[in-house]
């Protein structure tokens, strides 16, 4: 298995993972955040208003906000190709807009705003979706090279646990993932949104695909969704029925929700002509043997 290359950028950039579109997608995203303030204005300017004069500017800045923003912005430069990274982009709005609408719906979450759902959020998702993507290709390699590392320098033990089958942590993760799903959607059952949402869950779980590749963009998911989640929840920006800051489920299901965009980025290749098609998202920077 190996891994496909993308030209490298100028100015040592390769060594970030640069391509020649890292700077374009980075620019898409800053236009992003510039629009969403200029049409949200009074969003933005609400919480300008919060700073106050009287203390330092540091001890204001929201430094868990800043981290996740560069985090994020260095991710999505790393290994970025337009041509698949357009297609995640896309999956992602949707799959955002659909859950966003689920959960703000059914009363599950609500945003400070009161929008349901509130359509500034969900280009938060596309920008999450690359940086996932990102985040497998590296678990993937790291993964790769433990193995390799286990065998050349002869750890039995070690390489057996690497070895362990996808497939079997695959059946124990994703099914307990669903029991906390079934717990937590419970008080809104009688929710025609809900019972849709277990029924495609229940459907993506029981078509693994490959459980390697699940496991890992679940891990990558989750990951990454415990940082927005903390955000998003100790600023009261949203706010689960539970009022947990935030709920276990809530991280994993960044997780379950980057699996499923991930699925459908392959269905959507499988159904494009042949001459249209790239190699699929995550996934996508892997090619066969």
């Amino acid at each position: 298995m190996k891994l496909a290359r993308t030209e490298p950028g100028p100015r040592g950039g390769a060594r970030l993972g640069w391509t020649r579109h890292s700077l374009t997608l980075l620019g898409g995203f800053l236009l992003t955040l510039l629009l969403i303030g200029y049409v949200w204005w009074p969003l933005a300017a609400d919480y300008l208003a919060t700073f106050n004069p009287r203390y330092p500017w540091w001890v204001q800045v929201d430094w868990l906000l800043v981290g996740i923003f560069l985090a994020m912005s260095g991710l999505i430069m790393a290994g970025a190709d337009l041509r698949r990274d357009l297609l995640i982009v896309g999956v992602g709005l949707a799959g955002g807009l659909v859950i966003e609408a689920w959960g703000t719906q059914t009363n599950l979450w609500h945003y400070y705003t009161l929008e349901r759902p509130p359509l500034w959020i969900v280009p938060a998702w596309p920008i999450a979706s690359l940086a996932i993507d990102r985040l497998y290709r590296l678990l993937d390699r790291l993964t790769i090279d433990s193995e390799r590392w286990a065998a050349a320098v002869r750890m039995p033990r070690f390489s057996a646990i690497s070895h362990r089958p996808s497939s079997l942590v695959y059946w124990l993760v994703f099914p307990a993932f669903y029991a906390l799903l079934l717990a937590f959607v419970w008080p809104t059952l009688d929710k025609p949104l809900t019972l849709a949402a277990l029924a495609a869950t229940a459907l993506l779980i029981a078509t693994p695909g490959d459980p390697r590749a699940a496991n890992l963009t679940f891990v990558a998911g989750s990951g990454l969704g415990y940082f927005l989640e903390l955000w998003g929840t100790t600023r009261a920006c949203w706010i689960y029925y539970t009022g947990e800051t935030p709920p276990l489920f809530a991280v994993l299901a960044h997780g379950l929700a980057a699996v499923a965009f991930w699925r459908t980025g392959q269905l959507l290749m499988a159904l494009r002509p042949a001459w249209l098609r790239t190699p699929p998202p995550g996934h996508t920077g892997v090619e066969p043997p």
